[in-house]
């Protein structure tokens, strides 16, 4: 059975791939990633976001702002991001949230952004992708909010948090994706709470050109070492390679319904 992986969250328009992107796309091809989910982080860099996903058959994105970019981007309401989402290549929202370990925007800012972030979700249909740092409580109470008027889906991207929020999450019929940090040593935290993630909830993601996970460790991260992530989730749940990727895949496309389209 061969290996059939999905990056379900890279960004691939950040400088770093500028020098070899045919040569990224090349290895993630041979490590058996058939796609990438590349995330916009600045509603402003939209069109050169939607520029990669449109050239490539198996790229697609998402239209959003990230926590430590909402003081400086223009004031984009959710009536507008919806709007963009309309985009065939567009299958998520944001990648929107909070950020309080940074701090990078004021949270009251961060806080009024990511709640049109939620409402974008709502009215277009696609799941929201969130980042939340340190911001547990606020995370949920704001996603509870949204979740209350009905219509909401998503994924708590590059899972790094406590039970509480994996348990909110999951209640609320989110998913939970993976990253690299899941293969660090200092991440038995981490770990422990993957245990508890069902396996019909399960997303892996490179966050590239971030957190390379182990053995590359120090190393510009990028879609291919996502096989190195589910090979590492896939030993510590006890399932092999084959069958992780098979679910994550399907549970990709149950998530972002509009991708498999």
């Amino acid at each position: 059975m061969s290996v059939r992986l999905v990056d379900s969250h890279c960004h691939l328009d950040f400088e770093d791939f500028g020098g070899d992107f045919d040569s990224v796309l090349t290895r993630a091809s041979e490590s058996g990633v058939e796609r990438m989910l590349t995330i916009c982080t600045r509603v402003s860099k939209f069109n050169q976001v939607l520029a990669i996903a449109s050239a490539h058959d198996n790229i697609r994105c998402t239209v959003g702002i990230h926590p430590h970019e909402a003081e400086n981007e223009p004031d984009v309401d959710a009536a507008r991001l919806a709007e963009l989402a309309r985009h065939p290549k567009v299958v998520g929202i944001g990648e929107a949230g909070l950020d309080y370990f940074y701090d990078k925007s004021p949270r009251e800012r961060q806080q009024d952004v990511f709640a049109s972030h939620i409402e974008a979700s709502r009215l277009s249909g696609l799941p929201i992708v969130v980042h939340s740092r340190d911001a547990d409580e606020d995370t949920v109470r704001l996603l509870q909010a949204g979740a209350a008027k009905g219509g909401l889906t998503g994924v708590i991207h590059c899972f790094t948090s406590t039970q509480y929020l994996a348990d909110a999450a999951l209640e609320m019929g989110f998913y939970i994706s993976l990253s690299g940090i899941v293969t660090f040593k200092s991440a038995q935290a981490l770990r422990d709470v993957a245990k508890t993630i069902p396996h019909d909830r399960l997303l892996v993601e490179t966050d590239s050109p971030y957190l390379a996970p182990i053995p590359m460790r120090g190393k510009r991260n990028e879609p291919a070492f996502v096989r190195h992530t589910a090979s590492f989730v896939a030993d510590y749940l006890g399932v092999s390679l084959e069958n992780l990727a098979e679910t994550t895949t399907a549970n990709f496309d149950r998530l972002f319904a509009k991708a498999a389209v």
